[in-house]
């Protein structure tokens, strides 16, 4: 289970070596709930990502009202760090707060613009894209 992302933010900022940084990313990615085998579908893939990436966003039937409901993978442990960041900030929102989150801010707050390659960051980019593409059409009904 993932920690709320004021907690992720909350320890980010408490770690100064970058080492150690990357080794929480990668630790997020690890405690996420595991995609089943099913959802890594070429449905479900990112496309524009350096690495494999899969994202099923839906919704939580559970919840009073419509909330989103995230899981994904990545082939590589960094980028399902990354993924994991991108859950925890999305998940539970509603579609429409989702479609509006810019999921870049918390990525440049971490300051991981200036310590990934551009491709990492393409790939962030179109994990956020594809979020905010389901949310709008989840949003529409």
């Amino acid at each position: 289970m993932l920690p709320p992302i004021a907690d992720i933010v909350e320890n980010f900022d408490l770690i100064e070596d970058w080492e150690q940084r990357y080794g929480y990313i990668i630790e997020l990615g690890r405690e996420m709930d595991a995609l089943p085998d099913a959802l890594h579908s070429e449905e479900n893939r990112v496309h524009g990502c350096e690495s494999q990436v899969w994202l099923d966003v839906g919704l939580d039937e559970t919840a009073p009202e419509p909330r989103l409901a995230l899981r994904g993978d990545s082939d590589s442990s960094i980028v399902r760090g990354f993924v994991a960041l991108m859950v925890a900030l999305y998940q539970g929102k509603t579609p429409q707060d989702a479609a509006e989150t810019d999921g870049l801010d918390i990525f440049r707050q971490l300051d991981f613009g200036a310590h990934v390659t551009s491709k990492r960051s393409n790939g962030v980019r179109a994990m956020v894209a594809r979020i905010q593409h389901d949310a709008r059409r989840l949003a529409a009904g």
